[in-house]
């Protein structure tokens, strides 16, 4: 059973808590951690994208964020982003190897599973510049089906015409786009 901290609208925990399965059902607001690797290839900036479970309580099989998660309660943005890339991808980071590129803000509600879900959260955006090698991520499979590089000008404009084949968070990748422009 995951807790997380209950917080304001700038993110910060109010001193309660709530599980998993009832932030969601409720739409009460949490934090994630959400993780952008990118690359540079031929002039081209890349970014890497996970393709989700076909399990996953929202959007199965559509590709998302480098890596994603929830903040558990009494927890950090920066540890969960770091605990996220290596449990989902085997990256073992050291602080000083995510950037912060900022926040935004996630609500929606849509039906998965034949079940409503209300996400309210705010995402802590952290971008991942280091070289890396799919063949040797180690990938969770409870969490992901595989990954790949896209163009990230071209996944910007995918996300825009809301293609299927993604779910990224535009605002987030919008975000980290920002940072890596500066």
């Amino acid at each position: 059973m995951e807790i997380f901290d209950i917080v304001d609208e700038n993110g910060n925990p109010t001193g309660q808590t709530i599980e998993r399965k009832e932030a969601h059902k409720k739409g009460i607001c949490h934090r994630t951690a959400h993780i952008w690797i990118t690359r540079m290839k031929e002039g081209r900036r890349q970014v890497l994208l996970q393709k989700r479970a076909m399990n996953k309580d929202s959007f199965p099989g559509r590709y998302d964020t480098s890596s994603a998660g929830h903040i558990t309660a009494g927890a950090g943005p920066l540890e969960s982003a770091l605990r996220e890339l290596e449990e989902e991808l085997g990256i073992c980071a050291m602080p000083s190897d995510l950037e912060f590129a900022g926040t935004f803000r996630i609500q929606y509600q849509s039906e998965f599973h034949n079940a409503l879900f209300r996400d309210n959260e705010i995402a802590f955006v952290y971008v991942y510049q280091k070289p890396v090698e799919i063949e040797k991520l180690v990938l969770q499979k409870e969490e992901l089906d595989g990954v790949e590089w896209f163009d990230l000008e071209e996944t910007v404009e995918q996300c825009k015409m809301h293609n299927q084949k993604f779910c990224v968070p535009l605002e987030g990748l919008m975000t980290a786009k920002r940072f890596l422009e500066t």
